[in-house]
């Protein structure tokens, strides 16, 4: 099985040309990206900030599992401390969280930006080919001749984009739940903000 894996991991790299190994590196670079971002954008519980926040003042805290979890548990330790500007404490702690929700964005923003690029510059190669083979008149060569041109613009086009829109497509996704994690974030802190301050007036 190996064995055949490996003859077919040969024949694109041979069909693609020079376009294929960076198609592929960037294949893997995205997917790991898009994993990582996954993992990381975990939200944990489905209750809200506000429930969240009076379940864990009362105590009724378990090990955090997710990013607002864990956002809670740290904010609330914070507060207890009593510091005279809490707020930007808050910011000060919350800001690895906003950094969380924002790794490998650019990168995966970059790698489908540029992988149909590099498709396109895989189907001008081959339609050079293509058009070399034309003018000597030669259908068949060491490198494919016209069937072997046409071949590599084809299959490297499709290769960009198969890469590009799965994950522009995911991208997109993970970026609306970032905002949206990034949303529920600032309103843990005005919440927690919120009751510091009626705790000190009452």
């Amino acid at each position: 099985m190996f064995a055949l894996l490996s003859d077919d991991l040969r024949f694109y790299f041979e069909i693609g040309g020079y376009v294929m190994p960076p198609l592929v590196v960037a294949t893997f670079i995205l997917w790991f990206a898009i994993g990582y971002r996954f993992a990381a954008l975990r939200r944990g519980s489905a209750r809200s900030a506000r429930v969240l926040l009076q379940r864990n003042a009362k105590r009724v805290r378990h090990a955090p599992r997710g990013l607002i979890e864990r956002a809670v548990l740290r904010g609330l330790e914070i507060a207890e401390q009593n510091p005279p500007n809490l707020r930007r404490w808050l910011d000060d702690a919350f800001a690895e969280y906003e950094t969380t929700t924002k790794r490998f964005h650019k990168l995966i923003l970059t790698i489908v930006t540029v992988a149909p690029l590099l498709g396109l510059l895989g189907t001008v190669s081959g339609m050079i080919e293509t058009f070399d083979s034309l003018a000597d008149m030669s259908l068949f060569s060491q490198s494919g001749g016209i069937a072997g041109g046409i071949s590599q613009a084809l299959f490297t086009t499709q290769m960009g984009l198969a890469v590009a829109i799965p994950g522009l497509v995911v991208g997109g996704l993970l970026d609306r739940k970032a905002l949206h994690l990034r949303t529920e974030l600032a309103q843990v802190k005005d919440l927690i903000c919120a009751e510091h301050e009626e705790a000190k007036t009452a």
